[in-house]
């Protein structure tokens, strides 16, 4: 039972990784940051390309600019304040920026398991009806899909984070994470909190495992389509198609299911430090190789890249020379 006038918690404390020892702490802070800087500047430049190359203005190519954009979003609202704290020991977040922090933690994440659901469809549709593909899958249908996407994704945080602001903090004001999240958050609480804790998972789970089922439903599809295929270079051709987006949806989903699954597995237990490290290595990992993926993977990527090395290097070359005028 609460006291009818208690003190509300007005801010928190970003602890981090608990057992991490001090002298750890700038190797950590430039960890994070080089993290930071490679996965901004990787999906940044992929926005460039996808923006000013025509030939990538396809809906496959909207689906990765989006991925991009949410990537880059993630990260610059995961990272920064943990960095603070590694480097300045800046560890104080407000209570209000805490909530924000946690609405877009968990609004990039459900968005980026749309996006993952989104790319699905896509290559069903390209693979399993390909007379069809060019009449159901245009540029304007996949952006009305991403855009349905970027708002939807809205919806599951909005809802843990309007419970959160209503619960009582009068007590305990340590966060045991690198970031606000609502598991973290709700711990905290001097409150009963079972039943956001019910609701929490369960919208959780329905953010990730509903994509997945279609995921597994769209590509066990995809497989029997190919394997009908009666010539063999045709069969390893389409597989080749699908192992990008392949590779992108298994670093997605297999970290966060290990994450998950963990709390359920008999006799294993975790400490804290593992269980953040985890959280953060299934965060993080996607977003710092999908460029990566993108640039190896993709033919017209690279030679969109390849012309603008091309052309930077003549640039370079064929500067024009600067003569003195006589008189």
């Amino acid at each position: 039972m609460l006291p009818r006038n208690y003190t509300r918690v007005s801010e928190f404390v970003i602890v981090g990784f608990p057992g991490l020892h001090p002298s750890l702490y700038q190797l950590v802070a430039w960890f994070f940051f080089f993290i930071y800087v490679i996965t901004v500047v990787g999906n940044f430049l992929l926005v460039v390309l996808f923006a000013l190359e025509r030939s990538l203005q396809k809906p496959m190519y909207i689906i990765m600019l989006s991925l991009a954009l949410s990537d880059i979003g993630f990260c610059t609202v995961a990272l920064p304040k943990v960095i603070a704290r590694y480097w300045w020991d800046d560890a104080g977040i407000s209570f209000y920026m805490c909530l924000i922090q946690k609405q877009f933690i968990h609004y990039f994440g459900a968005l980026t398991s749309l996006i993952m659901l989104t790319m699905a469809m896509d290559k069903y549709l390209a693979i399993c009806y390909p007379l069809r593909y060019n009449e159901l899958m245009t540029n304007r249908t996949m952006s009305l899909l991403t855009a349905l996407s970027w708002m939807s994704a809205m919806i599951s945080p909005a809802i843990t984070t309007i419970q959160s602001s209503q619960m009582p903090f009068c007590g305990p004001n340590r966060i045991i994470h690198c970031y606000c999240d609502t598991t973290s958050l709700n711990q905290l609480s001097c409150a009963d909190i079972s039943s956001q804790s019910r609701l929490s998972f369960s919208l959780a789970m329905v953010v990730l495992f509903l994509p997945f089922g279609f995921i597994v439903f769209s590509y066990v599809n995809i497989i029997v389509t190919v394997m009908r295929m009666a010539n063999a270079q045709g069969r390893l051709k389409t597989f080749s198609t699908c192992a990008t987006q392949g590779c992108i949806i298994l670093i997605y989903y297999v970290p966060r299911f290990i994450v998950n699954a963990t709390p359920y597995i008999p006799n294993l237990t975790t400490t804290p430090d593992l269980r953040i490290s985890l959280a953060i290595f299934s965060s993080l990992l996607p977003p710092l190789l999908n460029p990566f993926i993108y640039c190896i993977r993709t033919k017209e990527i690279k030679a969109s890249l390849a012309k603008w090395a091309y052309q930077g290097q003549s640039n370079a070359h064929h500067k024009p020379s600067v003569h003195p005028v006589t008189c």
